[in-house]
C-alpha cells in the first residue's frame, strides 16, 4: 500500500478506536467503599477534533502524471492535477514529497536516466512557482528501471513515462531543535 494512502488510513483507524474504547470508572464513596458504578457525565463527551482536523485538510493522495513520448512538457491536465498537489503541500508543511521521474524502455538507459529526472524537476519547478518551498521536495530518476506497467507497445509505454509523488510527514526532534 502506498504509503499516501497509509497515513489517512492509519488516522481513521486511530480515531474510530478511540471514539469505540470507552471505560467504566470505578467510584468511591466518602466512605472509602467502591460500588462499581458508572458515574453520570455532567456533560456530553466531545469527539476528539483530530479526524475533523483531518477531514478538512486537503487530501494527500496523488496520482502520477503522464509525458508524451521524448517530453518533460508538463500537459494540460498535469498542471491542474499539480495544482492540487500545490495546494494540499503549502497547507501541511509538515509533509514532504519525493518526485520520481520514469520513462519507458525506449532509449538507453544513460538517456532515460537523465529524461526522468527532467520530469521530476519539472514537476518540482512548477510546485515551486506556486509556493510549495522547495526544501520540501525532492526528485529522483528511476528511467525505465521501474515500470507500472510490464509489457512492450504503446499502451504500456504510455503509461510507464510518468512522474509520480511519494509524500511522508516529517518527524519533530526531540530535543526542540
Amino acid at each position: 500500500m502506498r504509503t499516501s494512502r497509509l497515513l489517512p488510513l492509519m488516522l481513521l483507524a486511530l480515531s474510530v478506536s478511540a471514539c469505540a474504547a470507552k471505560s467504566v470508572a470505578t467510584v468511591s464513596s466518602n466512605d472509602g467503599v467502591s460500588t462499581g458504578v458508572t458515574p453520570p457525565r455532567a456533560e456530553p463527551v466531545k469527539p476528539p477534533s483530530a479526524p475533523k482536523q483531518v477531514a478538512e485538510l486537503p487530501s494527500l493522495d496523488f496520482g502520477p502524471i503522464y509525458y508524451e513520448l521524448d517530453s518533460a512538457t508538463l500537459l494540460p491536465e498535469s498542471r491542474q492535477m499539480l495544482d492540487g498537489v500545490a495546494e494540499a503541500l503549502r497547507r501541511r508543511p509538515e509533509v514532504q514529497v519525493t518526485i520520481t521521474g520514469h520513462t519507458c524502455e525506449l532509449g538507453t538507459t544513460e538517456y532515460n536516466m537523465a529524461l526522468g529526472q527532467r520530469r521530476a524537476a519539472v514537476a518540482r519547478d512548477y510546485l515551486k512557482k506556486l509556493g510549495v518551498e522547495a526544501s520540501h521536495i525532492a526528485v529522483v530518476s528511476y528511467g525505465e528501471e521501474r515500470p507500472a506497467v510490464a509489457g512492450s507497445g504503446e499502451r504500456a509505454w504510455a503509461k510507464n513515462r510518468r512522474s509520480e509523488f511519494a509524500v511522508s510527514v516529517a518527524q519533530a526532534r526531540v530535543d526542540g531543535r
